[in-house]
């Protein structure tokens, strides 16, 4: 049965579109002249990332998970092996069987270095602990669950100026060096999937003005939106054709 990708640049633009203006919305409630406490709230106030969850939900049901296997919006945790429980953006549970798991991340400016080291430490951490959870039978399946992650990063001087590197004791990989904190995040989703953190990863770039219209790029061929959604398309197929 073929997999069934309907209309996923149009769901991105709205959902993109839906980032941004959630994030405006989210700052004008802010204490006036308070802008750095305004910047951490449109930040972490949540819900901006809502329509991702949306699109990756259509795209499930399209190719035949039910509905009532799918949570975004609670019961998001899952058993962990270095902690008790984490906390995902999007599950499959599927007949008693953990199907897959996605994280959806985004990143505006200013703090693009700060950030991104948290951002990777949480990206490498969470997989690593859902795959060690795993090895211990900590799902109740061999089944192989199928990990996902998304970031939408601002498109900024800030994020696409080159940045230095500190190297006190020993030199760092040449591929980071005198790169942009775009370009490190495209290097950090691409090695999440070569080293088989995440199946798949998506990276979109979108500035401030034109996100708000839904205008969005993808500056990594292998880094597509609409290859993480095949990938999990398919994955699905394979898991309702062997449940069957």
């Amino acid at each position: 049965m073929p997999i069934i990708l309907k209309d996923i640049e149009k769901r991105t633009e709205a959902a993109v579109a839906y980032y941004w203006k959630t994030l405006s919305a989210q700052s004008k409630k802010q204490l006036a002249g308070d802008a750095d406490r305004g910047n951490r709230a449109s930040v972490t106030g949540g819900k901006q990332m809502d329509e991702f969850c949306h699109l990756i939900e259509q795209v499930l049901i399209d190719n035949g998970m039910p509905k009532q296997s799918i949570y975004f919006d609670k019961q998001l945790e899952l058993p962990g092996f270095f902690r008790p429980t984490k906390k995902w953006d999007i599950l499959v549970v599927h007949n008693d069987t953990l199907v897959a798991a996605m994280e959806f991340k985004s990143q505006k400016g200013p703090s693009f270095g700060n950030n991104l080291n948290n951002r990777s430490e949480e990206a490498i951490g969470t997989a690593q602990d859902l795959w060690t959870a795993y090895r211990e039978g900590a799902f109740g399946s061999s089944t192989r669950p199928w990990l996902g992650y998304l970031m939408l990063i601002e498109d900024c001087e800030a994020s696409q100026s080159p940045v230095s590197v500190s190297e006190p004791h020993f030199p760092v990989f040449g591929e980071f060096k005198d790169t942009s904190y775009l370009v490190r995040y495209e290097l950090l989703l691409r090695k999440l999937v070569r080293e088989r953190l995440y199946d798949s990863a998506a990276l979109l770039t979108a500035t401030a003005t034109q996100g708000q219209l839904g205008k969005y790029s993808e500056p990594a061929n292998d880094l597509q939106i609409r290859q993480l959604c095949a990938g999990l398309a398919g994955h699905i197929a394979t898991v309702l054709a062997g449940q069957r």
